[in-house]
């Protein structure tokens, strides 16, 4: 796999090797800035784990990999919108042609290896009334979103072209354990926890759909055994929560002061709703999220409290500032 010292890949990894004790897996990962070697460095003596430090960008490291692996689940990608609005190359570099890189390297070794393309609800764009299905046209609204839409787009020409074994995920907003810090929940629990004011973009009325990491962990190993090779699944969590609300929530759990918060120019582009209609991984695959909203978030919050010692390295200014695009925008 890829990306996997990330958030969701790290805690994708710890899910498979926990419940699956025939499973060895190789994680490629170039440790750039949201990877973090902490996140499985309990893992580093297990001798069905391997971590190659390299980026899926490099087509010689990328195809001499695919030769021992029967699949392939791509979690690496630059992900903060913001960095995209400041920076956009990197997120086409990394979100793109990395993912060709990826599907020339399966090509080419003549091998059947499945690829699991780890996606985005964004790549839709937002929606003010209704829910987005698989088919319906691509409509990103940053860099970020374009760089990934893309990237699906690619997987979709490899299947029908050359008939690659490929599966396309679009998921909604995923929290839990070991999320970058600069991410809007972690962001703000240690905001909080350092008594320091919370930045909410313009009124805060954006809404997200939120899913519990390990429910999206579920979700994609149940993909790798059952879904259809060409086909894309909306994978959600059926809690769409305005971005305000969510802040208020936390500081409800933490008994902090809700005058912690601080409303922010709005970022350029800022999608209003997303929503996904997650009806054909229902129907198809019989998967739900196990997980309460509120029940996660309590969770989060309290493994925030508990493991200063990780998030306390990571908290760097883009952290305790708000709106990093501005500095190159």
């Amino acid at each position: 796999m890829t990306g996997g010292l990330g958030f969701i890949g790290s805690n994708f990894i710890r899910h498979i090797l926990s419940g699956r004790k025939e499973s060895e897996i190789v994680n490629l990962d170039n440790v750039s800035y949201g990877s973090n070697p902490a996140n499985l460095k309990d893992l580093e003596r297990l001798k069905r784990y391997r971590f190659v430090k390299g980026d899926i960008s490099d087509f010689s490291l990328v195809n001499e990999l695919v030769g021992d692996v029967d699949f392939i689940v791509n979690f690496a990608a630059q992900s903060h919108v913001d960095r995209s609005i400041a920076e956009p190359w990197p997120f086409y570099n990394t979100n793109t042609q990395g993912v060709v890189t990826i599907l020339e390297a399966i090509r080419k070794s003549g091998k059947e290896v499945k690829l699991l393309q780890v996606g985005t609800d964004e790549s839709y764009g937002d929606i003010e009334e209704g829910s987005f299905k698989e088919q319906d046209r691509l409509r990103p609204s940053s860099p970020y979103a374009a760089s990934k839409a893309a990237a699906d787009l690619f997987c979709l020409a490899y299947h029908r072209t050359y008939g690659l074994d490929v599966i396309i995920t679009r998921c909604t907003n995923n929290f839990g354990p070991y999320q970058y810090p600069e991410k809007l929940i972690p962001k703000t629990i240690i905001r909080a926890i350092l008594n320091m004011k919370i930045p909410v973009y313009g009124s805060g009325e954006n809404v997200r759909d939120w899913i519990y990491v390990l429910d999206h962990c579920e979700a994609l190993e149940k993909l790798l055994e059952y879904g259809k090779s060409g086909e894309i699944y909306n994978i959600a969590g059926d809690n769409e929560i305005q971005n305000i609300q969510v802040v208020k929530t936390i500081l409800e759990l933490m008994n902090k002061s809700q005058d912690l918060i601080e409303f922010v120019e709005d970022r350029p582009g800022h999608d209003v709703r997303y929503s996904l209609d997650m009806s054909k991984i229902r129907g198809e695959l019989d998967w739900t999220p196990k997980h309460n909203f509120n029940e996660a978030l309590s969770l989060t919050v309290e493994w925030y409290m508990k493991n200063e010692s990780w998030w306390k390295p990571l908290a760097d200014e883009r952290t305790l500032h708000p709106t990093p695009w501005r500095l190159k925008w």
